[in-house]
């Protein structure tokens, strides 16, 4: 025994120095060094994937590095820290370990810019001075954003509803055609699959119009002149129907992706339910909206928020078109122009806010549905 205490070894041939920071307060204290170092490193991460004149190859390694190492390092730092409380506190604390990696994240990516925006939103444009509710008011009152305001509206009353119902419509009727279903669902959903941005630059050359000398190249007037031997029709410039044409290549994205999910929950509506309604003399139609709806419900009104919120923040089909149209504006355009071309981070910082205030009661009521399900 006096030997190993003379090699500087403990009992269980540790070395001593080691045992000051595996055992007692020592423990404690790199638990909580740790994930200080841990957090410190991550936010000197951040700030140099920031850095515009660092190496695009060094920026790309930290992002991996960091995205998938870091979350787990701190998951693994924290969990040793809570090792170090007693039981009682460390079953208090370990649900706060697993949820608390995430929480960070949605503070720095979300919560944070959320209250930078609402406090760039009352300054002026070079977000110097203090101005109030005058960029809010500017939206409210001025008739370019009220028509702005105006378009949203459509969009979310057209879009949503109408990709929702169709896509509704289409899961129920695909639904009965037995072995041609699947080839059905794909033709319907291809849309989803390509860009907004690639879908815009298609339906813009199906829009294409020419003058009266030249020959249509755009399908839809091309049919016009063709076949019914019409004028064609400049769909883009033309307003209110630049709106429809804008809104349409949505509804050509979106329905497909609406049918599938809705497919998804008319196939779970209980078979006994539907013949007991046909037992009862029900038509299909009564069956529709007194069964399958009132079952297939709650996915419907998810199916309605994602929608909502991808109408609601629609950018890339407007701005394909923009420069050409600028009567058919939508407020995240409108947005990305304000901050990117104009270099005024107060009007924009405002009209974003103006879209988190338009999304919040769907969220509202997500939450509210949710909980009362729970019930």
């Amino acid at each position: 025994m006096q030997q190993i205490e003379q090699s500087g070894q403990s009992a269980d041939n540790t070395p001593q120095w080691l045992t000051l920071f595996t055992e007692g307060p020592g423990r404690l204290l790199v638990a909580l060094i740790v994930p200080v170092i841990g957090f410190f490193v991550l936010y000197q991460s951040f700030i140099f994937m920031r850095d515009s004149e660092a190496s695009k190859f060094a920026i790309g390694v930290v992002a991996i590095v960091v995205g998938v190492f870091g979350v787990w390092f701190l998951f693994l730092a924290t969990n040793f820290l809570v090792e170090q409380f007693p039981i009682r506190a460390r079953d208090a604390l370990r649900p706060y370990v697993f949820v608390g990696p995430a929480m960070i994240v949605l503070s720095v990516y979300l919560l944070y810019p959320t209250i930078e925006t609402i406090r760039l939103s009352v300054l002026d444009n070079e977000g110097e001075e203090f101005v109030g509710l005058d960029w809010y008011q500017r939206i409210l009152t001025e008739e370019q954003f009220q028509r702005i305001l105006g378009n949203n509206v459509m969009w979310i009353i057209f879009v949503t509803f109408g990709t929702v119902s169709v896509g509704l419509l289409i899961a129920v009727l695909v639904d009965r055609i037995g072995r041609w279903e699947p080839i059905a669902k794909a033709l319907i959903f291809l849309p989803m699959a390509i860009s907004a941005v690639g879908a815009s630059v298609i339906w813009k050359f199906m829009y294409e119009n020419r003058s009266s000398e030249e020959t249509e190249i755009g399908f839809l007037n091309a049919i016009r002149e063709g076949i019914f031997g019409l004028d064609g029709i400049n769909f883009i410039r033309e307003s209110p129907l630049n709106n429809f044409a804008f809104m349409f290549i949505m509804f050509w994205m979106l329905t497909g992706f609406c049918m599938v999910i809705l497919s998804s929950a008319v196939k779970g509506v209980p078979g006994d339910l539907l013949e007991a309604g046909r037992i009862d003399g029900a038509s299909e139609v009564r069956i529709f909206f007194s069964i399958i709806i009132p079952v297939i419900g709650p996915t419907i009104l998810t199916v309605t928020t994602t929608v909502l919120i991808m109408v609601l923040k629609v950018f890339d089909i407007v701005y394909v078109f923009s420069g050409q149209s600028y009567d058919a504006d939508v407020i995240a355009n409108r947005m990305f122009r304000e901050l990117f071309t104009n270099a005024n981070s107060g009007l924009a910082s405002a009209l974003a806010i103006v879209l988190l205030i338009a999304v919040l009661p769907m969220i509202f009521w997500n939450i509210y549905q949710l909980q009362k399900e729970r019930r």
